[in-house]
């Protein structure tokens, strides 16, 4: 089943953000913390750090966002390159099918198996679990920011999205963390720092659609669907299924000791053949939501 968590605490989701691709997003590129001492742009990440760390903790103290979040798991098995999602234990009806892509490339001799998300899944006849999540702190940036725009402060307005964004990462790292250690449970004795976390040295994965392991964005909607994303946290999919507040995380949990993230990369005309039929989808429909990764030309 799903469980939910409204007005999450801020304070907590600051203690877990991850620098590096906030300053990534500034175009400063560098390793927190070493960024600051960096003989090239110390000197503006640092000015830019004391920036963040004032807001945030504006952000924190007057609860500018709001952080709501929805969390699922369900009996699951694989069959083939989907997975399916059972409602109960009895594994007799299913709530849904989550389809994944595999890759397609050569390794070479002795290289490793092209894999799908669907490995990391057990067979039918054999008892796994998957896991789902949808997360934002996104909650209010939208007026935070058209405040400083009307002032003509548009640095801090988009100074408010980016800490958004880390909020909204930091809630996903979070949430994973619980997950493991409590609410799935199969690493309850983790004891991992922050640094840790970020390196993501735990047991398990969180894929997100639209992400290299699982470049089709529309498999965000199956997802949504299952946890009552919509009527639960407030987040939504446009219809090019972008998440709306910006500022939001979903995905999947796996959590057999062997899964990694991957890339798909390119992918032959069999697959997205194969992928259209399990999806229910004309071949041209499936070609136009794989586009980045076709490793043909369409129509032909």
């Amino acid at each position: 089943g799903t469980r939910t968590f409204t007005a999450y605490d801020l304070g907590d989701l600051a203690k877990h953000i991850d620098w590096t691709p906030f300053f990534a997003s500034w175009e400063l590129i560098g390793r927190y913390p070493q960024i600051l001492e960096d003989d090239v742009v110390g000197q503006a990440a640092t000015d830019l750090f004391k920036d963040a760390q004032a807001m945030l903790a504006k952000i924190v103290e007057e609860k500018w966002f709001e952080a709501r979040g929805v969390v699922g798991f369900w009996p699951a098995n694989s069959d083939g390159d989907d997975v399916v999602v059972w409602t109960d234990e009895t594994r007799t009806v299913e709530l849904t099918r989550l389809h994944t892509l595999r890759q397609q490339m050569s390794k070479g001799e002795g290289g490793r198996a092209n894999v799908a998300l669907s490995d990391f899944i057990a067979p039918m006849g054999e008892r796994d679990w998957i896991g789902g999540f949808a997360v934002t702190a996104g909650h209010g940036e939208p007026e935070i920011a058209k405040a400083f725009k009307d002032k003509g402060d548009d640095y801090s307005a988009i100074l408010a999205a980016a800490l958004a964004d880390r909020l909204a990462e930091a809630f996903a790292e979070a949430m994973h963390r619980k997950v493991r250690t409590e609410l799935w449970g199969y690493a309850p004795d983790e004891l991992f720092d922050i640094e840790a976390l970020i390196g993501e040295k735990y047991r398990g994965i969180r894929p997100a659609a639209g992400y290299p392991a699982q470049p089709d964005h529309t498999e965000k909607a199956e997802l949504f669907r299952i946890l009552d994303a919509p009527a639960q946290t407030g987040m939504a999919l446009t219809e090019s299924f972008a998440m709306n507040p910006p500022a939001s995380v979903s995905g999947l949990y796996f959590g057999h000791p062997e899964a990694h993230y991957f890339g798909v990369g390119r992918i032959e005309k069999d697959q997205v053949e194969d992928y259209a039929r399990r999806k229910g989808w004309d071949l041209a429909t499936a070609e136009r939501w794989l586009a980045p990764i076709l490793n043909y030309e369409r129509g032909k």
